[in-house]
């Protein structure tokens, strides 16, 4: 059975780091794209990052409004996938959700992935 667990979510202040954890279980990451999402209620899901493995190498690509702030990375031996958080924002105040894709794809759309977590909660505040 395909399992996806968010960890690392919590408070933080303005200009503050975050580390996200997504554990899978049940299918072996590196053969997949992992992405991660966000929503704040009332609005639609984000794409944040994805991340990619193939016989290339591996990809990575970020929304425009974390460039330069997050930085995503997967650890194959843990079959985990971390999204670290650096000069965090309130506007990246969200849910947070790692999501699998069926083939290895490097993809933001939503659509493409279709495992999902159950997410974890991050606010950043004064």
């Amino acid at each position: 059975q395909v399992q996806l667990v968010e960890s690392g979510g919590g408070l933080v202040q303005p200009g503050g780091s975050l580390r996200l954890s997504c554990e899978a279980s049940g299918f072996t990451m590196n053969y997949y794209g992992i992405g991660w999402f966000r929503q704040v209620p009332g609005k639609e899901r984000e794409g944040v990052s994805c991340i990619s493995s193939s016989s290339s190498g591996t990809r990575t690509t970020y929304a425009d409004s974390v460039k330069g702030r997050f930085t995503i990375s997967r650890d194959n031996a843990k079959n985990m996938v971390y999204l670290q958080m650096n000069s965090l924002k309130p506007e990246d105040t969200a849910v947070y959700y790692c999501a699998a894709t069926k083939f290895p794809l490097l993809t933001m759309n939503d659509r493409d992935f279709s495992s999902w977590g159950q997410g974890t909660q991050v606010t950043v505040s004064s």
